[in-house]
């Protein structure tokens, strides 16, 4: 792979999460719509895929248009689709199916050449769940009953929660345990980061070398590693650097980068791996489990430990833009995402060494010492999100 060329020539499709990487709400990601804009002019193709299964492909696509985002229906790719598509691979055209969400299973299902129906009444073969704000306790009891008799039951996703304008609310996954918990049962799940979502997102994309995008790494970046894709993790969203940094390799991203600006940079200003702890100006050693970072600066190189170094409590932070986030767009050359990316690269290597790496850095690192690291490097902190 090249590491010259940027991420938009490198990959043919980009498989955007929404929620946080996109849009936050009603409101662009800051840099999005003009990065977006951007990629499709460099040639790459966008798929915006999401695990929400309550709004169909156009009243997604509408809300991107509204926000300055191009998007067209046959771009989006949505949980309820790929939940679609398992049932269609198991039943005959014309089958019916019990719908435990809302409008756009049922025309995900429609899709398939299966019918929603919704009630056991209607002899349903089959049951599908997904998010909807109109899911009440009837719907649930009807999906009780259907997968309590031993139908086959796919659910959307399993996400616990869903953003909202006042903060966390039930997801789809609150709405599953509500069903598992009075049948004993377990669906069959479709979305991120199940596999059935990213094959039908490259399925619908006909991408042949896909980039995931995504703010997550229990979804987007697990997902992508399921895949066998590789991925880029913005830092717009809910993960915060000390999640990169502590994560197991099964939610390792490819690459880093503050805003979907990132796609418009080469690989080797973003990737992230085990053992690479030198990082432009910024160097990383585990040393009895702490974490020291250090920045040495041209002509007056500072070895980890000494006096003046940037580890820990003691910041020499690397040179950074306005808000953290440098002036190459999305960090390339870019002293705080230099020193998360050289970080990253020497605890993943000490959890690994240390037969941690299903636990993540904390089985080798104290996860204070990295904290405090990062703080010292003045890497700023994931935002606040409703989400």
């Amino acid at each position: 792979m090249s590491v010259v060329q940027p991420l938009t020539q490198t990959y043919d499709v980009a498989l955007l999460d929404l929620d946080g990487v996109v849009y936050i709400g009603p409101r662009p990601v800051p840099h999005a719509p003009e990065a977006l804009h951007r990629a499709r002019l460099a040639g790459m193709r966008l798929a915006f895929v999401t695990n929400n299964a309550s709004r169909p492909p156009e009243r997604v696509a509408a809300h991107l248009t509204e926000i300055g985002v191009e998007a067209r229906p046959d771009e989006v790719v949505t949980s309820a689709q790929a939940a679609a598509r398992l049932l269609a691979e198991q039943l005959p055209s014309g089958s019916r199916v019990l719908v435990v969400g809302g409008e756009g299973l049922e025309v995900a299902l429609r899709e398939q050449d299966l019918v929603p129906v919704s009630g056991t009444d209607d002899g349903p073969v089959a049951v599908v769940q997904g998010f909807s704000p109109k899911v009440d306790w009837p719907m649930l009891a009807e999906g009780t009953y259907a997968v309590a008799s031993g139908l086959p039951w796919v659910a959307t996703n399993t996400d616990p929660v869903v953003p909202t304008d006042r903060g966390r609310a039930p997801g789809n996954g609150t709405l599953v345990n509500a069903i598992r918990t009075a049948t004993g049962r377990d669906p069959v799940v479709a979305g991120k980061p199940e596999p059935p979502m990213h094959r039908e997102a490259m399925l619908r994309s006909q991408a042949t070398r896909p980039l995931v995008v995504g703010d997550r790494l229990d979804t987007d970046v697990e997902g992508a590693n399921a895949a066998g894709a590789d991925s880029l993790l913005v830092l717009t969203g809910v993960t915060d650097p000390i999640d990169v940094v502590l994560a197991p390799p099964r939610l390792r991203p490819t690459y880093v980068g503050h805003d979907l600006r990132a796609l418009e940079l080469p690989a080797d200003a973003l990737a992230v791996h085990a053992g690479e702890a030198k990082v432009g100006d910024w160097h990383a050693v585990v040393d009895g489990g702490t974490l020291r970072l250090t920045r040495v600066t041209a002509g007056s190189p500072v070895a980890p430990g000494d006096p003046g170094a940037a580890g820990i409590g003691e910041a020499r932070p690397g040179e950074v833009g306005p808000g953290g986030h440098g002036a190459d767009a999305g960090g390339g050359g870019d002293g705080e995402l230099d020193a998360l990316r050289a970080a990253c690269g020497a605890v993943w290597a000490a959890a690994d060494a240390a037969g941690a790496g299903g636990e993540g850095g904390e089985g080798a690192v104290d996860a204070a010492s990295v904290r405090a690291a990062l703080d010292a490097a003045r890497i700023t902190r994931a935002p606040a999100r409703p989400y």
